[in-house]
């Protein structure tokens, strides 16, 4: 069966305005990424050419063979976890890297990107559920983390990124949600060097429109774009 990229795209754009209506927020205050994993660079252009821009990737090998492949003009973000040794893979191409969650891998970044002399954007990943499946610093450890991250001159941490513990009842994901921005503010408060709290990752293709609810800037939906991952 085949795909239609862009009539999904406009029916998540649809949803995305439709959540930010209900909470009273500028539906261009959220950022579609479309997650693009396991999917072959033809769907990425297919996408592309409907006008989306920002492409979510989560395995280095993958990512770079279709950053090579495709048009400069798509926007990567970096959404998986993220090995130490294959950061040099990512330099000089990479917009955001949203899974950074401990010191050696925010000290290898900044390594990286200060050979090209560039500053990385990145987010902090937070294991908001505390579960043992998922990577991320706990959310009692986050501050701590951040406040050495704080002191590395090629990285700037732009928020933090969340996936939460799975829920059909999308109304049991909210108080995650909520848990996330709730971090955020307070990480705010402390006005860190270097620090800005204002980008929260969070909200997948089945519980997204809460997300948005509870103060997401930029949503990862890939299933509801493309279809299931075979």
């Amino acid at each position: 069966m085949s795909i239609d990229i862009s009539a999904n795209l406009n029916t998540i754009h649809q949803r995305i305005e439709q959540a930010c209506s209900r909470c009273g927020r500028d539906p261009h205050q959220v950022e579609l990424i479309a997650v693009s994993k396991k999917k072959p660079a033809e769907l990425i252009a297919q996408a592309a050419q409907a006008g989306q821009r920002v492409f979510g990737e989560s395995y280095v090998q993958e990512y770079v063979d279709k950053q090579q492949q495709l048009s400069t003009d798509i926007r990567w973000h970096f959404i998986g976890a993220l090995q130490t040794n294959k950061v040099k893979y990512l330099h000089g191409s990479t917009e955001l890297i949203h899974s950074v969650d401990r010191l050696s891998l925010a000290k290898e970044i900044d390594k990286q990107w200060r050979k090209i002399d560039k500053v990385a954007n990145i987010l902090i990943q937070v294991n908001i559920g505390n579960e043992a499946s998922k990577a991320g610093v706990t959310p009692d450890a986050a501050e701590t983390l951040i406040r050495a991250v704080a002191g590395l001159p090629n990285v700037h941490i732009q928020g933090l990124m969340a996936l939460p513990p799975y829920a059909d009842d999308v109304e049991q994901v909210r108080p995650w949600f909520r848990q996330l921005r709730q971090l955020a503010q307070n990480i705010d408060k402390l006005n860190l060097p270097q620090i800005s709290m204002s980008t929260l990752s969070m909200g997948m293709s089945h519980d997204f429109e809460v997300a948005i609810e509870e103060g997401a800037t930029l949503v990862r939906i890939g299933t509801a774009i493309f279809g299931e991952r075979e």
